[in-house]
């Protein structure tokens, strides 16, 4: 499973780069948005909502738990300094899915109780996407965590993210998490249609 992150560059906004993985087969786009005002962000949704239903895809918004609901889109993500899961869940009930940020096994097992519905697990190795970057996870660090969620029984999808290439993707996937979450990669690139469309075929021979 992939989720394209959207990113602003020098070559594409973040409804264009959204577009771009829709082309290319992408059926799960993450808004993020970070220093937009609601108007923007509500106007990237109005564009991206019928686009994204049209293909199939799901639309979540990072962040903004209420404009998930006010928007009617098919859920949120929320960072480690956003709103707690479990308060979004009680905000957006059952009907959205909410996913939630971890940089360790001991963050997964906090998201997991207040009811997650998938967790991003990262980051990766270093990316120039994101702020304040945790720690970085790394292979053995995927390998460790993915095993004790074996341990206790925990079976959220888990996806991975932060700084990841096509190169990463096979040997990631060995690790047992669900999928990878990709922005960058995929943006960077000379054309983010063809890009997103080659992850996926590499994701679905693996």
């Amino acid at each position: 499973m992939l989720q394209f992150i959207t990113h602003r560059t020098a070559q594409n906004d973040y409804v264009d780069g959204a577009i771009a993985a829709l082309n290319g087969g992408c059926k799960w786009i993450q808004l993020r948005m970070k220093g937009a005002t609601k108007s923007e962000i509500i106007a990237a949704v109005e564009i991206l909502r019928p686009l994204c239903k049209k293909e199939g895809a799901i639309l979540i918004l990072d962040d903004h738990v209420e404009l998930t609901a006010q928007l009617d889109i098919d859920g949120v993500h929320l960072g480690k300094n956003d709103m707690p899961v479990g308060e979004a869940r009680a905000i957006l009930g059952e009907k959205y899915i909410i996913g939630g940020t971890a940089n360790s096994f001991d963050d997964i097992k906090n998201l997991v109780s207040q009811g997650v519905d998938y967790i991003g697990l990262g980051p990766f190795k270093y990316t120039e996407t994101k702020q304040n970057l945790s720690s970085i996870i790394g292979l053995e660090g995927y390998l460790n965590i993915l095993s004790q969620c074996r341990t206790i029984g925990i079976t959220t999808p888990i996806v991975a993210i932060g700084g990841i290439e096509i190169g990463d993707i096979e040997p990631i996937m060995h690790t047992g998490v669900s999928g990878i979450a990709i922005s960058g990669a995929i943006l960077c690139s000379n054309n983010p249609t063809q890009s997103t469309s080659h992850i996926i075929t590499t994701l679905n021979n693996l």
